[in-house]
């Protein structure tokens, strides 16, 4: 089953979508899944940027029932929730993640936080 996990310091939204293309490609994917995956990707890994000082790892593994995504970085701070108020600038991205994951794990300390998500394979081979 390919996958990849790496400390990746410095990595970039480009790179991280050509990780995750070549692990969905190894495994067939659907134009719609590969699209959510990728969607995914960009917002975790541009938040992880933009908020957190950059990515210190990712992980991206084709499970049964779903495409599991993990993006670390150095900072404990959570994610602002879906429903942040219009008028506060930014959240959107989250929300997206939230849409596009079946559920999505936060697991925070000193040392940073990872966010994974989830993107069901089911929702996206239907449509639904």
């Amino acid at each position: 089953m390919p996958e990849t996990s790496q400390s990746m310091a410095g990595l970039r939204c480009p790179d991280a979508r050509q990780v995750a293309r070549e692990v969905l490609s190894a495994r067939g994917a659907g134009e719609r899944l590969v699209d959510d995956v990728l969607t995914v990707v960009a917002e975790l890994v541009s938040n992880a940027i933009r908020h957190a000082g950059g990515v210190t790892g990712f992980n991206i593994r084709h499970l049964p029932d779903a495409v599991a995504i993990e993006v670390s970085d150095a900072s404990p701070v959570l994610p602002r929730s879906p429903g942040t108020p219009v008028a506060v600038p930014g959240g959107f991205g989250w929300l997206l993640v939230n849409r596009l994951a079946a559920r999505t794990e936060i697991s925070a300390g000193h040392g940073g936080k990872t966010i994974a998500a989830y993107v069901p394979l089911t929702v996206a081979a239907t449509g639904a």
